[in-house]
């Protein structure tokens, strides 16, 4: 699939408690208004707190082409984001900005989440920073509360405001290129 997608599925699910702590792999998980049920963000101790980001999603296809490329493999969730999709291409940058319904929650991606320096140290990988650039995930805002677990799909609720603006453009387009004159009343 591509990053234009807009159905996929939750391939994994991770949380840490606290600031540092190694990852913990989960079947399901409870997102709450400001993150995931025991996660250290939504616990306050998040080592970037400051910049808001309740829930991280990383694609699965990201974190295989790590693996293809460099050999580093991070599936036990040392790539410390939340929710691992799949179906939505490396990057996801297609569903920036629009409502993602991920099993019974609904999130809202605002901005890519690169990776860092800590990231790299806390895995123990060198090189794992560098080949995420541009693949490490996206920073979720939570719209919906809800119930998530491995397997679940994952899917567009609400496109962006672009792209949906994009759509009924096209639409309107059509109809006047079909010489359609009636008025919808």
């Amino acid at each position: 699939m591509t990053d234009n997608a807009t159905t996929g599925s939750v391939r994994g699910l991770v949380t840490a408690a606290e600031s540092g702590a190694p990852p913990a792999l989960r079947e399901s998980v409870e997102v709450r208004p400001g993150g995931l049920a025991g996660d250290r963000y939504r616990n306050g101790d998040g080592r970037f707190q400051l910049d808001g980001c309740a829930v991280t999603v990383v694609a699965a296809e990201a974190l295989d082409a790590v693996r293809a490329e460099t050999g580093i493999g991070v599936s036990d969730g040392r790539h410390r984001r939340n929710v691992v999709v799949e179906g939505f291409g490396a990057t996801m940058d297609g569903l920036l900005e629009a409502t993602v319904a991920v099993g019974d929650a609904r999130l809202r991606p605002t901005r890519r989440r690169p990776p860092c320096a800590h990231v790299e140290s806390l895995a123990g990988e060198a090189g794992l920073a560098s080949a995420l650039r541009n693949r490490g995930g996206l920073c979720c805002g939570v719209v919906e509360p809800g119930r998530v677990a491995v397997g679940d799909p994952v899917t567009v609720a609400d496109p962006d405001p672009r792209t949906a603006g994009a759509a009924i453009a096209d639409r309107l387009r059509e109809r006047s290129a079909g010489g359609d004159n009636r008025r919808d009343g």
